[in-house]
């Protein structure tokens, strides 16, 4: 049995780089970054050179920068500040997001009495920008607009540049997850009128459990967790300084390498694509996933012609090969809900079979997509 791991918008692999920093951190650097003495300092000056790092490839300042436990965390602050702390009362968002927003936007919602609103989506899941746009247009509340960059299930790419100019042109607030974007493309955020992002290491082969958010200088934001003044006082908490450290390693890595390894990523996915249309009739493709251009180069979402009866043992045969591979996304594993992403704006005929994401990285080859299909086609010939 090979074992192939094709889950990596779930989480990568972490590269070898990136512990070997870590590790070396974690045995050198052990004083605490508030404390005054040189073992703090030394400690200190790491999370500044990251801050730094990371700001640089942005293109924004570093005082835009504030490091948290990952993505859902920034989601939560980026979020729960603006309705809390700048007067947000309406927020625009879509049923295809991830549940950090989601959630937190019917928390929200309940809470503090928020109005909230779906833009609409076309037959492969992209936001209609011409809706949006009418959403804007209608109302005088304060409001925040939210919108993932790389949709995790579907790989949909929004024209973030695009819905930022337009939040502004209403003076709208625009929040955009990132997390399945930074690492993985070249962006520059003094050009995309984004106010706040959110963005997770272990999505470009760092450490889990720390990555940060982007908040647009003068933006208001309060703290989310209070306690200590760490983080320019919008985080309170010591700092992960190994953490810190190894996202600033992980995205250094990515982003120095990103032409190379794009085009390498881009090519098992073509290859995939292409193998998956040749060796399975009837297999489609769920929103943008086949078109290299509209959706991240980084996975693919296919819809299989396996009945219903055979549909709940695909995902666990699949494991038994050694596969590991996604119904949908990693926080709905266990959840017998089916995707709410693709219930969004699939048809019931499509619905009633499974889907199952695949998603690549540096790491994969094309031998291991072989074996996939190979399996996959076993499995519905039986």
């Amino acid at each position: 049995m090979k074992n192939v791991y094709l889950d990596s918008a779930a989480t990568t692999q972490m590269r070898d780089e990136v512990i070997n920093r870590m590790t070396s951190v974690m045995k050198e650097v052990y004083g605490n970054p508030s404390s005054t003495h040189s073992f703090g300092r030394s400690a200190k000056s790491l999370i500044e050179q990251a801050r730094k790092t990371v700001a640089g490839y942005l293109n924004v300042k570093a005082s835009e920068i504030i490091f948290t436990s990952g993505g859902t965390e920034a989601d939560n602050l980026a979020l729960n500040s603006a309705v809390r702390d700048l007067g947000v009362k309406r927020i625009i968002t879509s049923k295809i997001e991830h549940h950090a927003v989601l959630y937190t936007v019917e928390q929200l919602q309940d809470c503090f009495d928020v109005e909230v609103v779906y833009v609409d989506l076309d037959s492969c899941g992209n936001v209609k920008t011409s809706h949006l746009e009418e959403l804007l247009k209608t109302s005088d509340k304060k409001t925040l607009v939210s919108l993932m960059h790389v949709n995790n299930e579907i790989g949909n790419k929004l024209d973030i540049k695009k819905v930022g100019e337009l939040c502004k042109e209403h003076d709208a607030i625009f929040h955009s997850d990132c997390v399945q974007s930074v690492g993985h493309y070249d962006l520059d955020f003094s050009e995309i009128p984004v106010d706040f992002t959110a963005v997770s290491a272990h999505k470009f082969h760092g450490p889990k459990g720390v990555g940060f958010a982007f908040i647009r200088k003068n933006s208001g934001l309060k703290p989310l967790i209070f306690g200590g003044e760490q983080e320019r006082g919008h985080r309170a908490g010591t700092e992960g300084v190994h953490n810190i450290v190894g996202l600033e390693e992980a995205l250094k890595l990515s982003l120095d390498n990103l032409a190379e390894e794009k085009a390498y990523i881009s090519d098992l996915k073509a290859h995939f694509i292409s193998k998956l249309k040749a060796e399975i009739p009837g297999v489609k493709f769920n929103g943008e996933c086949s078109d290299l251009e509209k959706s991240t180069y980084t996975l693919v979402n296919v819809c299989l012609p396996v009945p219903e009866d055979k549909a709940l043992m695909l995902l666990f045969q699949l494991d038994l090969k050694g596969i590991a591979c996604s119904k949908g996304s990693a926080c709905q594993s266990g959840s017998d809900k089916g995707s709410h992403v693709l219930n969004a704006f699939l048809e019931e005929e499509d619905l009633k079979k499974p889907s199952v994401r695949f998603s690549f990285s540096r790491f994969n080859t094309k031998e291991e997509l072989d074996y996939v299909i190979k399996t996959l086609k076993e499995f519905i010939e039986s």
